[in-house]
């Protein structure tokens, strides 16, 4: 069977939006992942999956842990001699991609976002925009979750011809069906994201203490594991005085979104397409998110939710009591608005069909491994 490796920083990412991409090529494949151990991991082995631990540190800037990651790249690259590799995020990307610039592995990255590390200016980012020019040279394909970072790239002159665009990781739209949207006493706000200052976290809090004083009858939930240390007492003090409910990391996110009505994500974190947003949409609830790339695409402003000023906690407050003031059926409206839209722009089978085609025409080039793979 043709061998398929799988380079990624995060297990858990990797098992929850790309699970359905995996399965559908272990139907016809032999295929590796490398990534850090993590819970996922034994679940992904269960489907047939063969792990290689690979340690990394993903928001680290040490240049000898990164050496590690390269050198290890370059022994699976040598031990299993796979066909094609995919990767997904900065480093699996860059180390990746010089891995298999060096064996001439065919090899398709995946950008999922800028990350601070390119999108602010400094020696970080001159150093990281030099090895992705020489890492994404001999690319066969380079994928893009967002318009803007593929322009970003093309300026920079760090992408090859063969650029592909899709919606993100897509959205599962079996597993996200659209939810009833019951009117209560009470409007239930979600935040889901990791508890980071760039995900508009202190946006967050800020308007939930203004809007809390005026609109009694609102609750302002937190899902997400806290990132930055100094968040952990603000949190548990500002749920003592009634103002958020503080539920920490949560696997399954839909209890919260079948009695949540409206999703907020007030994010200036440099990603590629939110997820929260378009589980959101796709469940039926409307959005209010800030307006910058990978959150815009998913807001039709005024029509599923709320575009707001990146950093802008007033402009947030504005929209919050915008919403709250529409009626019912408004409210339920716009939620259907966002799911039509996930219908027909954000389907994860999008990004499977866009990967399979793309894999394809690699083993083109090898004709003992084209009729291996299923049409």
């Amino acid at each position: 069977m043709p061998k398929i490796l799988i380079l990624a920083n995060n297990d858990y990412g990797l098992y929850k939006f790309r699970k359905e991409l995996i399965q559908e090529l272990l139907k016809s494949n032999e295929l590796y992942i490398s990534l850090p151990m993590g819970d996922s991991v034994s679940e992904l082995r269960n489907w047939g999956c063969k792990i290689i631990e690979t340690p990394i540190e993903s928001r680290g800037t040490n240049p000898f842990s990164d050496i590690k990651v390269l050198m290890a790249y370059m022994k699976i690259l040598q031990e299993i001699k796979p066909d094609v590799v995919l990767s997904y995020t900065i480093k699996p990307n860059i180390y990746g991609g010089l891995a298999c610039k060096f064996y001439n592995v065919p090899f398709i990255a995946n950008i999922t976002g800028l990350g601070t590390a390119v999108e602010n200016k400094g020696i970080l980012q001159k150093i990281t925009l030099i090895l992705y020019k020489i890492s994404l040279k001999k690319a066969r394909y380079v994928f893009f979750q967002n318009q803007e970072n593929q322009e970003f790239f093309e300026t920079h002159k760090l992408t090859p011809a063969k650029k592909v665009l899709i919606p993100g990781s897509g959205v599962n739209l079996t597993e996200y069906s659209i939810l009833d949207y019951t009117s209560t006493e009470k409007t239930h706000f979600l935040f889901i994201a990791r508890i980071m200052k760039e995900k508009g976290i202190d946006q967050y809090l800020e308007a939930a203490q203004v809007i809390r004083k005026k609109y009694p009858h609102t609750v302002f939930h937190i899902l997400g594991s806290c990132e930055e240390e100094e968040y952990e007492d603000k949190l548990i003090k500002m749920q003592e005085k009634g103002i958020i409910e503080y539920h920490g990391m949560q696997t399954n996110v839909r209890k919260f979104l079948e009695m949540s009505h409206c999703t907020i994500h007030p994010t200036y974190y440099p990603e590629g397409m939110s997820n929260v947003l378009l589980e959101s949409a796709a469940s039926g609830r409307p959005i209010i998110a800030t307006d910058r790339s990978g959150c815009r695409e998913i807001v039709d402003d005024e029509v599923n939710g709320y575009l707001v000023e990146a950093k802008n906690s007033e402009d947030l407050i504005e929209k919050i009591e915008k919403f709250i003031n529409l009626s019912d059926e408004a409210k339920k409206n716009m939620g259907i608005s966002g799911r039509k839209k996930v219908e027909a722009e954000f389907d994860r089978n999008i990004v499977i069909d866009a990967y399979l085609s793309r894999i394809k025409y690699c083993y083109e080039a090898k004709p003992d491994l084209k009729e291996a793979f299923i049409e």
